[in-house]
């Protein structure tokens, strides 16, 4: 048998970070109901980063298959403004 340690990325649409605290995300996905019991995950760490208004005409960085440079430069920040954002869409076009 193997383990595998994989870090996830959530878009948090539906706040539950915001309403419950980042702990109820962890939550959601370790008692998810997976068939056969054939994984069990449990979370190790979790960080949060603002990653500013997300934008229904697909443009918002996280959105584009974003990689781990993009994706860490959101949370080496504590918020991201929308200026900010503008910023690394143009870096990541």
């Amino acid at each position: 048998m193997k383990a595998y340690k994989i870090e996830v990325l959530v878009i948090d649409f539906d706040k539950i970070g915001e309403d419950y605290g980042k702990q109820r995300i962890v939550e959601c996905i370790e008692n998810a109901n997976y068939p056969n019991d054939c994984i069990a995950p449990n979370a190790y760490s979790i960080q949060e980063a603002d990653i500013g208004e997300w934008l229904d005409d697909d443009s918002h960085p996280l959105n584009q298959c974003p990689d781990r440079e993009t994706i860490e430069r959101y949370f080496k920040q504590k918020n991201v403004d929308n200026e900010q954002i503008k910023r690394l869409e143009e870096e990541n076009s």
